[in-house]
């Protein structure tokens, strides 16, 4: 199966072509720049330079949360356009899966971490068996502080582009943890593909006008509309 994956939820961009669990190509960005400028140029050079027609493709894959509320609207919409117009499948699926997947090499337990701001993480938790992330948990946005206590002295990989953050507030607690080196820390198009292939290969597929963002939180604009509400109406 011929699978065409994007990542756009957090500061980097990335997309990937594979076939079935064999990566054909990926173009992988982290310069700053809006995923609304470099998703589709991405994705044209990347299929031109493979010689490869999004009709060829199976089907499209996106990271659709959690993360940065703009990257996965832009990712998603741009998944559904593409959909759309070529008659495609698509599935989306979690960011912090991808992460595992794409990390999996590592070997033994993955923290998955994205800051989500206010002292908080998107997370989940797996270990790797037999090459395959199962999951500890499921997705959720935690206090760093209760984060530490659930980890306590546990080893676990820091895979995510929270790493970072998460290793500086909690080495002096959680003396298992790793920072992934910075080729595995990322997410990317290949681990999106990768968490798709079994999903898709399932049957899970939908159709354009399906797929949705999955943001585990409210936007800020919605929470402080609605903390603006309940005072009022207080």
């Amino acid at each position: 199966m011929r699978i065409l994956a994007f990542e756009s939820s957090a500061v980097s961009a990335s997309v990937a072509l594979t076939e079935d669990d064999r990566l054909i190509a990926q173009s992988f960005q982290n310069c700053g720049l809006t995923h609304s400028r470099t998703l589709l140029p991405m994705v044209e050079s990347l299929l031109q330079n493979c010689g490869v027609s999004l009709d060829e493709v199976d089907a499209l894959a996106v990271a659709h949360g959690p993360g940065s509320f703009t990257g996965v609207r832009i990712g998603a919409a741009t998944v559904k356009g593409l959909a759309l117009g070529a008659d495609k499948p698509c599935i989306g699926v979690s960011t912090l899966a991808a992460m595992a997947c794409g990390a999996r090499a590592l070997g033994g337990r993955l923290c998955c971490v994205m800051d989500a701001r206010a002292g908080q993480v998107y997370n989940a938790l797996f270990a790797v068996q037999d090459g395959v992330p199962r999951r500890l948990c499921g997705d959720r946005a935690v206090k760093l502080s209760a984060l530490a206590e659930e980890i306590g002295q546990e080893a676990y990989f820091l895979v995510g582009d929270g790493a970072d953050l998460c290793y500086n507030m909690l080495k002096e607690r959680c003396a298992g943890l790793m920072p992934a080196p910075p080729e595995l820390r990322y997410p990317t198009g290949y681990g999106v593909a990768a968490a798709a292939l079994p999903l898709l290969a399932a049957g899970q597929a939908c159709a354009p006008q399906q797929l949705d963002a999955f943001y585990l939180r409210r936007p800020q604009a919605e929470r402080e509309r609605l903390k603006q509400l309940n005072g009022q109406t207080g």
